[in-house]
């Protein structure tokens, strides 16, 4: 009995060597069934994976007949090590198939956080107004807390200050110039009032903050005060926080980033997308690859399904299906190739059959029906707040979805983006609206619809991933423990982009490994 005890020490830390934790139930089950030799051969490493399922008859009937209501963790883990090591994967390849299965009946693990539903009323002029005043006190709020903004003041109160005071502001940006000198002046505006605000050239690293901050955001100035000017010695961004935690699963599942497929166009990648589609099924791609194609769990698509119907002029000529309910109909019948365990949480973009103004309602259903029929969507709106793989103990992942319609904007009118790459720097995009606390923060930069209650363009909860679209430029990065992610693209570089020197990255797919927040894009185009 002793020298039985003993091995069995020996056997579990075996199996904590290889990272593989055995319950006390386990250890109990090796007591009974396994003799010393067979643990022997367990140590020593031995033994095979077929003369292994022969210790264990149940799990040589759950893997034939599928009919036992749990699994062996014992054989799973040691199945996975074996896999591991190139000795098999047959074994490993069926218990994933059983998982798959058994989460199939559960319950799903998406949870929308958030998603607009628009109320149906007319707009008017004070519409705006209490939008921009919901706007405003939603980034004050976070620009209060702020270690560096210490005793606010109006900007009424600073107007009436002796000179030569330090002084701290918060305000939306109303006008910037650049000065002969090459000076900017901000024109700050608050509740009581409007104040100018000088940079001094000098400042440089100042001055290079400056230069980014774009007309309507909402921002925090520290300076001394003289008259009618305050003379800034810091800026501050909204910004998220630098000590965001970053979160992993304790299970390894995958998720993927879609965007832009714009079925329906001529310069639509069929060829490729149909390599995806069987890679996802598991029927392409090398061993490894095909074990995470059995992971992945979750697909977010992040707009532009189709290519739409009158988007741009002549836009007819560069269609091969020219009906808008064929383009969901055809988009649909691809999706519908995906496997029902992967759930699809799908935004609508600008080229899809609604309106173009933010936010975006799901994909309107006379239009896409056949894509709400699909058993496994999940349909939300641009932009949206979704949770997953939330688990005991664990609170899942918050996603940020937006299509990205006014990048393009920021992309031609910030410096920082524009001279460092423009549409090949998705990453610079991100971070510039993190840093901003909001998806559009100018008036212009993209078409809205003005809610009196709350600006959904406004990044409140800081997400774990932020994942977009619509510069057909795949990108992956980290800001402050926040993975973004830009979605590629699967049409190939029209003639519009061709003109005007844009040179998209199609067929790509960011694939994230949600244990360890590892990304890797894998490429199914030339």
């Amino acid at each position: 009995m002793k020298e039985l005890v003993s091995k069995q020490k020996e056997v579990v830390s075996f199996f904590l060597k290889n990272n593989i934790f055995i319950s006390p139930d386990l250890i109990n089950k090796i007591n009974v069934e396994y003799n010393i030799e067979k643990l022997n051969n367990l140590i020593s490493n031995k033994i095979t994976s077929d003369e292994f399922l022969l210790l264990n008859k149940d799990i040589h009937d759950v893997l034939l007949n599928k009919n036992i209501p749990d699994i062996n963790w014992l054989e799973f883990e040691r199945s996975k090590v074996l896999y591991e090591k190139g000795r098999d994967n047959k074994i490993y390849l069926k218990f994933i198939d059983y998982l798959n299965a058994r989460e199939d009946k559960e319950e799903s693990d998406v949870k929308v956080l958030f998603s607009y539903k628009e109320e149906s009323k007319k707009r008017e002029i004070q519409d705006f107004v209490s939008f921009f005043n919901s706007r405003y006190k939603a980034i004050e709020g976070m620009l209060k807390n702020r270690q560096e903004l210490q005793n606010i003041m109006s900007i009424n109160r600073i107007l009436n200050k002796k000179e030569r005071e330090t002084v701290s502001l918060i305000g939306l940006v109303d006008d910037k110039k650049v000065t002969k000198n090459n000076n900017i002046i901000l024109k700050l505006e608050d509740q009581t009032g409007s104040i100018s605000i000088l940079i001094n050239k000098n400042k440089a690293d100042l001055i290079n903050i400056a230069k980014d901050i774009v007309l309507d955001e909402v921002i925090g100035v520290v300076g001394v005060s003289g008259g009618n000017i305050v003379f800034a010695n810091n800026i501050i961004y909204p910004d998220v926080p630098v000590n965001k935690e970053m979160k992993k699963s304790p299970s390894e599942d995958y998720a993927i980033c879609l965007s832009d497929l714009h079925f329906g166009s001529s310069y639509f990648l069929s060829d490729d997308f149909n390599k995806f589609l069987k890679w996802i099924n598991g029927k392409t791609g090398n061993e490894n690859q095909k074990i995470i194609a059995k992971k992945v769990k979750y697909i977010f698509i992040i707009g532009d399904l189709v290519d739409g119907v009158g988007i741009y002029p002549n836009q007819d000529k560069e269609l091969v299906t020219k009906d808008i309910y064929e383009q969901y109909k055809g988009c649909a019948e691809l999706l519908k190739q995906i496997p029902q365990n992967i759930k699809l949480i799908i935004c609508p973009g600008n080229h899809d059959a609604m309106r173009i103004a933010e936010p975006q309602p799901v994909l309107y259903k006379d239009f896409a029906a056949p894509i709400w029929e699909l058993p496994n969507t999940i349909l939300v709106s641009n932009p949206a707040l979704v949770n997953i793989g939330a688990k005991k103990g664990f609170p899942g992942f918050d996603i940020l979805m937006y299509h990205g319609y006014s990048f393009d904007y920021y992309m031609a009118n910030v410096e920082s983006i524009r001279n460092n790459g423009g549409y090949e720097r998705a990453d610079l995009m991100m971070k510039f609206l993190l840093q901003k606390r909001h998806l559009a923060p100018t008036h212009k930069s993209t078409l809205y619809i003005p809610d009196i209650k709350t600006d959904p363009l406004v990044i409140t909860k800081i997400p774990d991933f932020f994942m977009t679209g619509h510069i057909h430029y795949s990108s992956v990065s980290n800001y402050r423990n926040i993975t973004m992610i830009c979605g590629s693209c699967w049409q190939s570089k029209t003639t519009f982009q061709e003109k005007v020197g844009h040179h998209p990255q199609p067929s790509r797919v960011p694939i994230i490994n949600l244990q360890t927040r590892d990304v890797k894009i894998l490429k199914f185009g030339k």
